[in-house]
């Protein structure tokens, strides 16, 4: 890891449950926690996640693995036993896949994720730090995004995130369960699964490009995100857990790098950095296919609010992250 872990020494020997901890960003806070020598539980069902994630950590003495799905509040209490921290991971990610199944969407996101409250408070738990989204800004039009200002969401999965924050906040209200949301903006680097119908585009259009077959854009290329490696995401998620300005909790904040940038300059990034390992890369072609239902055209998150309140400092921008990505996708991909 590049990130200078010292300053959250004092997790070492907490007990920290990490629900969704064989899947992309739960397997990084996984090795990041063991580093730093916390005692890290991971609760998967490998529904997204993978038992090569987590290969790793297996021998490590204070690595604990619990198959199971947190749609079942006995294996959620279970896992929820003893520990200090919750990094709530657990979801079925997708815009697309909502739209095409709601029902099984919301019963993770929005079930599941009561689930694990409920285990949560009743383990008393010191802090509940889950994944939000960047989708609940829905069709608001405002740019930068701030946390304050959402719009009507423009997917299923958008409302279960959202359904989520409402239900964090009303168990902060209700019980005092402390709890932080974290807007994740479209997160990318190693790890991430570029297989399967809902492969996020970073990794996807990777894997293209190295099978040398032509990505296809959605729509003109012009639609911007806040694109966000994931030791940005990783920052944000310590510091979370160990932040002591009071008025940090029970609050959402943007995870992101506060950049946007459009799918074409996207790809011509990646191209750039592929063509140093594979020149053919260079000159290869962007197709362009119709606009994905349920997408926001521009995304730009304002991170003011996470600076200010837990000293987040983004380390990577989308040019540092996409190459440290390019030279994990080489070592790694072609194996996945």
């Amino acid at each position: 890891m590049i990130m200078n872990t010292q300053q959250f020494q004092v997790l070492k020997e907490k007990n920290i449950l990490i629900t969704g901890g064989a899947g992309f960003i739960g397997s990084n806070l996984c090795e990041i926690l063991l580093e730093i020598g916390a005692k890290v539980t991971c609760l998967d069902n490998f529904a997204t996640g993978h038992q090569y994630n987590i290969e790793p950590f297996l021998k490590n003495e204070n690595f604990t693995f619990i198959e199971g799905d947190i749609r079942d509040l006995e294996t959620c209490h279970k896992a929820c036993n003893d520990q200090d921290f919750v990094l709530h991971q657990a979801a079925l990610g997708s815009v697309p896949r909502s739209i095409n199944d709601p029902i099984t969407t919301n019963d993770v996101n929005v079930s599941g994720f009561l689930n694990m409250l409920v285990a949560a408070r009743d383990a008393e738990v010191k802090r509940f730090i889950y994944a939000a989204s960047s989708s609940t800004y829905g069709d608001s039009e405002n740019l930068p995004k701030v946390e304050h200002i959402i719009g009507k969401p423009l997917s299923p999965y958008a409302i279960t995130k959202y359904v989520n924050e409402l239900y964090a906040d009303n168990f902060y209200t209700t019980y005092g369960l402390n709890t932080i949301g974290l807007r994740y903006f479209n997160v990318f680097g190693r790890r991430q699964d570029p297989n399967g119908a809902y492969a996020a585009v970073i990794p996807l259009f990777v894997k293209q490009f190295m099978d040398h077959k032509s990505p296809i854009i959605n729509g003109d290329g012009t639609y911007s995100r806040d694109f966000t490696y994931i030791d940005n995401v990783l920052q944000m998620n310590l510091l979370a857990i160990t932040t002591e300005n009071k008025a940090a909790l029970n609050q959402v904040y943007n995870t992101a790098v506060g950049d946007r940038t459009t799918l074409l300059q996207l790809t011509e990034l990646l191209k750039k950095n592929l063509a140093e390992f594979d020149e053919s890369i260079g000159n290869m072609e962007i197709k362009h296919g119709p606009q994905r239902t349920g997408d926001i055209p521009h995304s730009l998150a304002a991170i003011d609010k996470a600076k200010e309140l837990m000293g987040y400092e983004p380390t990577h921008n989308i040019e540092e992250g996409i190459k440290e990505a390019i030279l994990w996708y080489q070592g790694e991909m072609l194996n996945l």
